[in-house]
């Protein structure tokens, strides 16, 4: 038996490919899923839950690789929208639409907690409740300095009335105590919109805590895309929202072969304590470019949202195609930024990718790489759902999305490395870095990376493991001249467990990486 030996095999990725490998996974086809939330605890990111529509619930504990799939319920009913979080301590929390038998149809926005990484809910809370009034589409995030839960929604007077006497409402409320009990709602907007779903109805309300405990919302409606922030933990927000953009053509448009689509936002803030600290970034899609060229964008702020920068495109193809649905998140452990969406860059009708995007300078570039396997055509007879989901921690990235094919609904993540998404889209490197290898092979407690250089160069090397996490830095911006260089690797020092390691050499911006496998 060998302990502790690596074996290296050198990958060369040559050019961009359409589609390159990726490891997707279906998480479920059972009970019609639809509109996935997911999310991953940052303390033990091995643990992921997802939901979707109306009451499915799944459990991973081996970062998505494979999956549980049961039913929630509650005395309150379980009515969808599923929005799953997470708080430091590694408690889950299960938000979602009512529908008592005691009461009214969506009537109050629910939260069931576990305390057990999934396995088992607690009967839930709620907030929102007001007589017959609906409370919709809510979004929370969790303060992880306090583990305070901020929860916004959509209140209607009456859900699809077209009276005009009839509106909606942004409401805000907060929980102090792992959930167990919310404050009153509050009213956090100035514009109220009309009570029809659709481009003149307040929607959207995702909330971000800031660098200092801000609280942020934006959310679209009849005035365009707004913004609003609360700088004492919800009790008092500014008076008048802050435009962020227009939305021409609204935030309610028609993609072919899907049964209804949107472009509402979703709001992060990067508190990664990196270059770009503090920025806030919303996320949406809009057919500013015609019905037949539906587009993703992002805005940022850098003074706390009082002034917004020009949308910023992150599809990166040519003009003409549909991209919709779009989900945003940001790794707080580096603030790069990460968005999953639909795609139909490659085709003239309805056949459907999924892309994921992503940036490392603070959303001034994106780099866009397709990551299903495969493309479905959807049926517009065929509830879709209204939103896609993303996760990220420490370079683990895990889309969710819905498939829709032959009438089929799937839901799906991908769990694809992220550094082999990176190299899979750069070109091949060239020039300076000649001679990437390692020995001997194998070996039992120290390798030993080799490489050439032609002239003088700033190098950087680091070391990531099979889930795209990094593990160790080997060199950080070292200038290093002429010659060959070898570095030596303690793999004793590094406590390395068994497992698919790679090792990453970047100059100038250019990368190369060997595959490391390390066994007992």
């Amino acid at each position: 038996m060998i302990k502790n030996c690596l074996l290296f095999f050198l990958i060369f990725i040559v050019g961009l490919t359409p589609r390159a490998k990726a490891q997707n996974v279906l998480i479920s086809t059972s009970s019609n899923p639809n509109e996935p939330s997911i999310k991953i605890d940052p303390v033990h990111p091995e643990r992921l839950v997802a939901a979707t529509n109306l009451d499915n619930y799944y459990v991973s504990a081996d970062t998505g690789h494979t999956w549980t799939h049961e039913h929630l319920s509650s005395s309150y009913g379980v009515w969808g929208d599923p929005v799953i979080d997470v708080d430091t301590s590694g408690h889950f929390y299960f938000f979602h639409l009512s529908n008592p038998s005691d009461g009214n149809w969506i009537d109050r926005i629910v939260c069931q907690k576990s305390t057990d990484n999934g396995e088992v809910w607690s009967d839930g809370t709620f907030t929102g409740l007001n007589g017959n009034k609906a409370q919709d589409k809510h979004w929370s995030i969790v303060d992880r300095t306090n583990n305070h839960i901020y929860l916004t929604w959509t209140q209607f007077d009456v859900y699809g009335s077209t009276n005009p006497a009839d509106s909606s409402i942004i409401l805000f409320s907060k929980s102090l105590d792992g959930g167990d009990s919310w404050s009153a709602p509050l009213r956090i907007n100035k514009v109220a919109g009309d009570c029809i779903d659709s481009d003149d109805t307040v929607e959207g309300a995702v909330p971000a805590v800031g660098p200092n405990g801000e609280i942020y919302v934006t959310w679209a409606g009849p005035t365009g895309l707004v913004f609003n922030r609360s700088t004492d933990q919800g009790e008092t927000w500014l008076e008048t929202e802050i435009l962020i953009s227009t939305l021409p053509g609204g935030w309610d448009f028609g993609v072919p072969g899907i049964y209804r689509s949107n472009g509402l936002p979703i709001t992060k803030c990067d508190l990664s304590g990196g270059p770009n600290h503090g920025t806030i970034y919303v996320n949406w899609s809009d057919q500013r470019n015609g019905g037949n060229d539906t587009d993703i964008w992002l805005s940022k702020s850098t003074d706390g949202g009082d002034t917004w920068s020009a949308p910023i495109r992150v599809n990166d193809d040519e003009p003409g195609h549909q991209q919709f649905f779009t989900w945003m998140d940001i790794d707080q452990t580096n603030g790069n930024l990460f968005f999953v969406f639909y795609d139909r860059r490659n085709y003239m009708d309805t056949q459907t990718d999924v892309s994921l995007a992503w940036s490392t300078d603070g959303g001034n570039s994106f780099t866009n790489k397709i990551i299903s396997e495969s493309p479905f055509i959807p049926n517009e007879g065929v509830f879709f759902g209204d939103y896609t989901n993303l996760t990220v921690h420490d370079n683990i990235v895990r889309p969710i999305w819905t498939r829709l094919h032959e009438g089929q609904l799937s839901v799906w993540t991908d769990v694809t490395p992220f550094q082999h998404v990176v190299n899979a889209v750069r070109e091949p490197s060239s020039g300076n870095l000649n001679e990437f290898s390692q020995f001997p092979n194998p070996t039992s407690d120290m390798a030993y990376i080799s490489f050439k250089l032609h002239d003088a160069r700033v190098v950087n090397l680091k070391l990531f493991d099979g889930n795209g996490r990094q593990v160790a830095v080997l060199l950080q911006n070292e200038s290093l001249g002429y010659g060959k260089h070898i570095i030596p690797v303690d793999l004793k020092t590094l406590k390395l467990q068994s497992g698919l390691y790679y090792p990453q050499l970047t100059i100038d911006g250019k990368v190369k990486t060997l595959k490391m496998l390390m066994v007992e």
